[in-house]
């Protein structure tokens, strides 16, 4: 292939002796120099050097241009599986997208989300995480523990983030949270101690409890147990007895409660669940209801709860995107350790408080995070 400066001097050259006089036979007369002269000037001729000019930019421009289109930006496919409804939430999606916009990844451009929503009817999920297998996306983003598990048995290939998965390794999610393996990595919420902080908060609300009602999901167990041992433990020191009472669904939220009342515990411990989370303002309002002290998740109490306590799952979300980001650029997931929550957060409804004639201790009033009044 000839370079581009020999077939410049080559077109050059033609375009000088293209223009030279003829002399010769079949040389024209002399008066062809004034019907040359005339031509011109109807017709102008662009001069050897301005010509060369132009050829040679369309010949450096072209390569570059095709370069330009090899490098067009890929447009990544992004799943979402979300528990819940997308109004329940927009918030943690919402910083979800914030956090990846901050890393350069603008929705429309060079990505796009596929959001699939349970509405909370978990048997929902398998379904839901094969339909968005289908899409063939470049990674998949799970909000809790079912969601996560509903992914992993859909792929093995796709890489999986998880987001406000409970304890990821006893569920068999993942090998170990150093070294998850296979294809899943993201952040856990698994920290039994918080439903043990709030058993702890509620003696100190209310000395004289004695007995603390729990609500349980039987059809989550396996996320419970790490959670009750805990609570168990912290029971004992604090010399108060625990009860269980189950609801599988928001049909039996009205009768556990009505159990629980005619129990005469002192208060009621609502543990981080999907079930619960989605419902939370049900939950919140039979304790109300049935005057029960209680204490939950932090949404809990923003929702009419007595006491919450725990992460701040809009922050989760933005780690979500760190993971995305890691995985887009060529790292495997099962290399990229799992995340434990660092941030916590202490919400009490002064409301709700005064509402069931108690009195909150200064003591907890200044650890606050926030008061609602």
């Amino acid at each position: 292939m000839i370079d581009r400066r020999a077939f410049i001097t080559m077109v050059g050259a033609k375009f000088e002796l293209g223009h030279q006089p003829q002399d010769g036979p079949g040389a024209r007369p002399d008066n062809s120099a004034v019907d040359a002269a005339a031509s011109r000037r109807d017709h102008p001729v662009m001069d050897r050097r301005a010509f060369i000019t132009v050829l040679g930019g369309s010949i450096v421009a072209a390569p570059f241009a095709a370069e330009a289109q090899q490098q067009t930006e890929k447009v990544y496919r992004i799943g979402y599986l979300g528990n819940a409804s997308a109004s329940a939430q927009a918030k943690r999606v919402e910083s979800l997208r914030a956090s990846l916009r901050d890393l350069g990844y603008v929705e429309g451009k060079n990505i796009v989300i596929e959001f699939r929503w349970a509405e909370g009817k978990l048997d929902r999920l398998p379904d839901l995480a094969a339909e968005l297998v289908r899409l063939k996306l470049d990674v998949l983003v799970t909000a809790g523990t079912p969601g996560a598990l509903a992914a992993k048995q859909a792929t093995t290939t796709i890489p999986i983030v998880m987001v406000g998965i409970g304890d990821a390794v006893a569920t068999g999610v993942v090998a170990s949270l150093a070294r998850p393996g296979g294809n899943i990595t993201g952040s856990t919420d698994s920290v039994p101690e918080l439903m043990a902080k709030l058993l702890e908060l509620l003696k100190e609300i209310m000395p004289r409890t004695r007995r603390v009602a729990v609500l349980v999901n039987p059809d989550n167990l396996q996320r419970g147990a790490p959670t009750f041992k805990a609570m168990e433990s912290t029971a004992g020191s604090l010399k108060v007895g625990l009860q269980n009472f189950e609801a599988r669904g928001p049909s039996e939220f009205e009768s556990a409660f009505s159990r629980m009342a005619k129990s005469r515990v002192d208060a009621v411990v609502v543990p981080s669940d999907v079930l619960f989370n989605y419902n939370v303002g049900a939950v919140a309002d039979l304790a109300a209801k049935k005057r029960l002290p209680s204490a939950g998740v932090k949404a809990f109490a923003e929702a009419g709860g007595l006491i919450g306590y725990g992460l701040n799952f809009p922050d989760m979300d933005r780690r979500a995107a760190y993971f995305v980001d890691k995985i887009l650029k060529g790292a495997k997931p099962g290399d990229l350790p799992v995340q434990q929550p660092t941030k916590f957060e202490l919400v009490i409804n002064l409301k709700t408080a005064k509402g069931l004639g108690l009195t909150i201790p200064q003591s907890i009033l200044v650890r606050a995070d926030e008061v609602i009044q």
